[in-house]
């Protein structure tokens, strides 16, 4: 069952009470799947459904060396197989993405809060050996100011060399409540427009409940992280 610690808010507790852990799951791998950054990872959840896959094993032995009716038994099975494709497909996406994004990552204490006590020790060898690698096989053969793995110029203080997330992906999503004053487009930068003026800020876009939108990620980020949107 569900715990408010793995929902958005109160307003979703009631609204999920009834999902099983497993359906839980198949959410949280949905969104991971979908959105272009590495999620809070689900702790709890995961730990519980381990204990279930767990269980389920060792009642599918049980169950075939008593020779109970094969039918019930390929049910459990399937069942089984089912919860540990999901598991087994949500960790590794978070591992694509961390080895993808891993400098960015490692860099960015407030992203490195999400992930869990194996990612940081394996995102924290990884960056030590890649660096070691690099400084060794390359880098230390190029002038000095080319020496860096996070910027092509040690002049230039942008870490241009370091993967990072596109939060600008255009992503499909749908939520159960009304959501209102979404600012798809902002001018953060104070980009002018063309007739060099600043440009004007974007209407606040609105969603409503059960309606599939297609908009950017980094506009409904917030929403995502609090669990009010869901992701397909």
């Amino acid at each position: 069952m569900a715990s408010a610690s793995d929902l958005g808010s109160t307003d979703d507790y009631e609204a999920l009470m009834s999902m099983t852990d497993v359906e839980l799951l198949k959410r949280a791998w949905r969104q991971e799947k979908a959105a272009p950054e590495i999620l809070q990872f689900e702790s709890r959840l995961i730990k519980r459904v381990r204990e279930q896959i767990q269980l389920m094993e060792e009642t599918v032995e049980e169950f075939t060396e008593s020779g109970f009716d094969p039918l019930t038994v390929s049910l459990y099975q399937m069942d089984l197989d089912r919860t540990q494709f999901l598991l087994r497909s949500y960790l590794r996406i978070r591992l694509q993405k961390i080895e993808k994004y891993m400098f960015h990552i490692f860099a960015t204490a407030e992203i490195l809060t999400r992930l869990s006590k194996e990612e940081k020790w394996f995102i924290e060898r990884c960056c030590v050996d890649l660096q070691t690698h690099l400084e060794k096989s390359v880098l230390s053969q190029l002038p000095y100011t080319y020496q860096s793995i996070f910027q092509q110029s040690v002049i230039n203080d942008e870490t241009d060399m370091v993967a990072k997330p596109q939060l600008d992906t255009f992503i499909v999503c749908k939520t159960k409540y009304y959501l209102g004053h979404i600012q798809l487009e902002d001018n953060a930068d104070g980009e002018p427009d063309g007739s060099g003026s600043q440009k004007p800020l974007e209407e606040p876009f609105e969603m409503e409940p059960n309606v599939l939108y297609f908009v950017r990620y980094k506009a409904v980020k917030k929403f995502v992280e609090e669990g009010k949107i869901d992701l397909y």
